[in-house]
């Protein structure tokens, strides 16, 4: 129940940092989701003279990607450090949510997890939906490079993180922010670095970071630890920047610049 309170606190206060966020220059659409049933609203930013130029960008996947979500923080982020040369020209596409903690998660055999939602442990569909429609569809209407990455904060950093471990082809970037690496009790920390170690070597870029959430930091430090232990360095380059004085609902704000400077740095001409 306190987790549950917990989930609601922070998202009224979410609410009321986003109803305030002013959200660059984009574009927006719609098309099938998960399900034949459900429609997915899509955004996305293109960077300062797109339209004029002839390039191919890579591409920044984010959840919890709506208006009135994170999408207007992280593309305003993201469009000033481009414009100041600090982050490398690329395209943000925002996935708005219809069932976020079906679509974060996956399955968990902790009871109280399975409480948090009417339905949770849907990752693996949400993922081939990102995988087999998504990206070729936002390959078909944008000039892309083929280079992938994946942002998210709580949950949607476990589905980041859950993604190397389950289709590492997916993404070569990866930021997760605060990832809710408790879920499954803790089933994350114990498994993707034996998935990374044993699967695909292609090289990976990870950034994590944690605030002061006692149930996160410590699993978050025991991940990159053993991450860091058991991979060579040609198969993942892997920052964690600690932000103790961060809590849960400011964190995403607090990072996203310096994690984008991170992931894509400017191209060297």
């Amino acid at each position: 129940m306190r987790r549950i309170v917990f989930f609601l606190s922070l998202a009224a206060l979410a609410f009321q940092a986003r109803a305030a966020d002013d959200v660059p220059p984009h574009d927006s659409f719609t098309m099938p989701g998960v399900t034949a049933a459900e429609t997915r609203h899509i955004n996305v930013y293109t960077p300062s003279g797109y339209a004029t130029s002839k390039a191919r960008y890579p591409v920044l996947y984010m959840p919890d990607g709506g208006l009135e979500e994170d999408f207007p923080h992280v593309a305003r982020a993201l469009d000033e450090g481009i414009r100041k040369g600090e982050i490398q020209p690329l395209i943000l596409v925002g996935i708005e949510n219809t069932e976020r903690r079906r679509d974060m998660t996956g399955p968990t055999s902790v009871a109280s997890d399975r409480r948090i939602a009417p339905r949770v442990g849907g990752s693996a569909g949400f993922r081939a939906f990102i995988a087999t429609k998504l990206v070729s569809e936002v390959g078909k209407r944008y000039r892309v490079d083929g280079h992938r990455g994946v942002i998210g904060e709580s949950l949607a950093g476990l589905f980041a993180l859950e993604s190397l471990q389950r289709e590492p082809k997916l993404f070569d970037t990866v930021i997760a922010i605060s990832p809710s690496v408790w879920w499954n009790a803790g089933a994350l920390i114990r498994d993707l670095p034996v998935a990374m170690a044993e699967g695909d070597p292609s090289p990976h870029r990870i950034y994590l970071t944690s605030a002061d959430e006692e149930n996160i930091a410590p699993g978050v430090e025991q991940l990159v630890r053993t991450l860091r232990s058991s991979l060579p360095r040609r198969a993942a380059t892997i920052e964690y920047v600690p932000r103790p004085s961060a809590h849960h609902d400011t964190i995403y704000r607090e990072s996203e610049a310096q994690a984008l400077r991170w992931a894509y740095p400017p191209m060297d001409n």
